[in-house]
C-alpha cells in the first residue's frame, strides 16, 4: 500500500518540485545577480554553470553523433540560449509571474496549432484572452513596460522554436541532448554577458550565487522532470507542468514582493486553464512535452 501510494505521489511531487526549484532559482538570480551583473551577465553565469554541471553529470561524449545530428543540436542549443537571455531581459521590468505566463504562450501555441478540433480553439481563445489582459495593446490598457513585454514575447517565440528543434533531437539520449544543447547555449550567451558585465562576472559572490542558481534552476528541475516523464503519460505531464506560471507568481510575491493586479492574476489563470485544457484534450500518442529551461 505504501509503495503504491509513493509511486502515485512521486510524479506530481517531482513536477511540483521542478517548477518550485526553477522559480526559487530565478527569484534568487533576479534579487541578487541582476544588481551586480545585469540580465545578460546573470544569463551567462546561470547557463554557463548549468552547462558545466550537466556535462559532468551526463558526459555526453560517450555517445557518437552524426553530422546531421550536430546541426540539429546547434540549432536546439542556440534557441535555448536565446530563450534564456530574452526571458531574463524581460525580468528587468516586468514581474516574474507575468513573464512566465507570456512565455508560456510559445509552447501552448505549438500544441494548439497542430490541431483543428473545436476544444482546441476554445483553449486558444482562452490563451488569447489571457494575453490580451497582459499585453499593453493600447494607451492605459496595461501598466506593464512594453519593452519588458516585448522581450517576453521574443522568449515565447524562442521557446516554440526550441520545442520544434527539440523534436529533431528527440531520438537522442535526453542527458546527451540537454547537456550538449546547454553547452551550445552557453557559447551563445556567455559572450553577451562578458561584453555587458566584464570582470564583474569573476566576483566571488557572482560565481558562488551563479553556481547555486544553476544547480537549483537547471540540474535539479531537469532531473525531477525526467523522473516524472518516466511515470506519466504526456497529457498528465502537460497538465501538471501548466502550474508553472501560477507558482512563479506566488514565489515572486513572497520572495520579490511583486504584487499583481486582479486583472493580471486573472490573465495568468486563463493561460494556465488553456494549458491544462490543451493537455486534457491532446491526442493520444502525441509526443511528450519538451523539457525546457525558461528561467
Amino acid at each position: 500500500m505504501s509503495r503504491l501510494l509513493s509511486s502515485s505521489l512521486l510524479p506530481p511531487l517531482a513536477i511540483l518540485g521542478s517548477v518550485t526549484f526553477l522559480g526559487l532559482g530565478t527569484s534568487w538570480a533576479k534579487h541578487t545577480l541582476f544588481p551586480l551583473v545585469g540580465a545578460p551577465g546573470t544569463t551567462a553565469v546561470r547557463v554557463g554553470f548549468s552547462a558545466l554541471l550537466l556535462l559532468l553529470i551526463w558526459r555526453p561524449w560517450r555517445w557518437r553523433l552524426a553530422r546531421g545530428e550536430w546541426k540539429a543540436l546547434v540549432a536546439y542549443g542556440v534557441t535555448l540560449g536565446l530563450m534564456n537571455l530574452t526571458f531574463y531581459q524581460s525580468l528587468r521590468s516586468i514581474p516574474f509571474g507575468v513573464a512566465v505566463a507570456i512565455e508560456f504562450a510559445g509552447p501552448l501555441t505549438v500544441a494548439l496549432l497542430g490541431s483543428r478540433r473545436l476544444p482546441d480553439f476554445i483553449w486558444l481563445l482562452l490563451a488569447i484572452a489571457g494575453l490580451g489582459l497582459l499585453l499593453p495593446l493600447g494607451h492605459g490598457v496595461s501598466t506593464l513596460d512594453p519593452v519588458g513585454v516585448g522581450w517576453a514575447v521574443v522568449a515565447a517565440v524562442c521557446w516554440a522554436l526550441y520545442i520544434l528543434f527539440g523534436k529533431r533531437v528527440g531520438h537522442l539520449h535526453a542527458g546527451q541532448s540537454v547537456a550538449i544543447g546547454l553547452t551550445v547555449a552557453a557559447l551563445t550567451v556567455v559572450p553577451v554577458g562578458v561584453a555587458q558585465a566584464g570582470a564583474a562576472l569573476l566576483s566571488p559572490v557572482v560565481l558562488g550565487v551563479g553556481l547555486c542558481v544553476a544547480a537549483i534552476s537547471s540540474a535539479v528541475p531537469i532531473s525531477l522532470e525526467m523522473v516524472a516523464l518516466k511515470r506519466l503519460p504526456p497529457q498528465a505531464f502537460g497538465i501538471m507542468i501548466s502550474m508553472e506560471p501560477a507558482v512563479a507568481a506566488l514565489l515572486a510575491l513572497g520572495l520579490l514582493d511583486e504584487r499583481l493586479s486582479p486583472g493580471q492574476w486573472l490573465a495568468i489563470g486563463l493561460i494556465v486553464l488553456a494549458s491544462v485544457g490543451s493537455a486534457l484534450t491532446a491526442r493520444r500518442g502525441s509526443a511528450p512535452p519538451e523539457t525546457a529551461l525558461p528561467a
